[in-house]
């Protein structure tokens, strides 16, 4: 009698330890993993995003880690493996990522800017190119291959006017970023070049010595670009507290202006996959994607 009722006991114990540990809470996500395309140098992004860490890091209660790369590729591949939660990509990117993970990646927030984003083509001030049709025969400059702005777009608005980039160049060029495309051109590595409207600008409103000896020769119809995509199974609880965060920002309170100007934003704004339709269209357009 006293060896079942030890039986029954122990049993009552393990039975309890069992139930204890499926009904425990999940830790908590102590750290949020970060990227970013690399569309501008390793040390822009790295200032960019520094305000930006600490306060999602403040709003969300994780330590925010920002991981550089060195190609656009590369970030696609961290979110598709979870290596990383959380990237800011390209439109494209995002596209690219979205196949690439079959659908699982989402993104979740864009700057109001990003509704209607365009690229610029840019030729020296001198150069006496009056539209797109001008370059034919010209040396050209894009940025990264994976680039929304400095590739994608511009290709297939080249295409639109009736240039093929592949044939109709004399030779093309892959700057690897926005700044350096707007390099490429002013030191005459390039006759021509395309490049993202907000770079361009920013560049433009610090006096960059390049945007001196180059001129915007054509400026695109806009289109979604940028946003923050999230990795695929991420808690909806953390998402939450990350798009949350994003949407308090504002730009006219003084505390936050800095890191909304260099964010280059005005607010932040949900988003959906199915704004980047029209990107996707434009890659397998281009002859991108398949």
């Amino acid at each position: 009698m006293k060896l079942n009722t030890l039986k029954f006991s122990l049993g009552l114990v393990l039975a309890t330890l069992c139930f204890s540990m499926f009904t425990l809470p999940a830790q908590a996500q102590a750290v949020l993993r970060v990227s970013a395309i690399p569309d501008e140098s390793p040390t822009e992004l790295q200032r960019k995003f520094l305000p930006l860490g600490e306060y999602l890091s403040k709003e969300t209660g994780m330590k925010v880690e920002f991981t550089p790369v060195t190609d656009y590729a590369a970030v696609v591949e961290a979110l598709a493996t979870n290596k990383i939660d959380m990237a800011w990509l390209g439109g494209f990117t995002y596209i690219q990522a979205k196949i690439r993970t079959n659908d699982a990646v989402k993104p979740i927030i864009q700057r109001l800017e990003d509704e209607k984003f365009t690229s610029k083509f840019i030729v020296p001030e001198a150069g006496s190119a009056k539209t797109l049709t001008d370059l034919k025969g010209k040396t050209f400059a894009f940025g990264s291959p994976s680039s929304t702005s400095g590739h994608l777009m511009p290709r297939f608005y080249l295409m639109k006017a009736g240039i093929n980039p592949d044939r109709d160049f004399k030779s093309i060029a892959f700057s690897g970023a926005h700044d350096a495309t707007v390099a490429f051109v002013a030191s005459g590595k390039a006759d021509a070049g395309a490049l993202n409207a907000s770079v361009w600008d920013k560049l433009s409103d610090a006096k960059n010595p390049n945007t001196e000896k180059v001129k915007v020769l054509y400026t695109t119809p806009p289109y979604h670009d940028y946003n923050w995509t999230v990795r695929g199974g991420l808690d909806a609880a953390v998402t939450k507290k990350i798009s949350d965060a994003f949407l308090k920002l504002n730009a006219n309170d003084p505390a936050q202006k800095e890191l909304m100007d260099l964010q280059r934003a005005s607010k932040y704004i949900p988003t959906k996959s199915s704004n980047y339709d029209e990107i996707e269209k434009a890659a397998i357009g281009a002859g991108l994607i398949k």
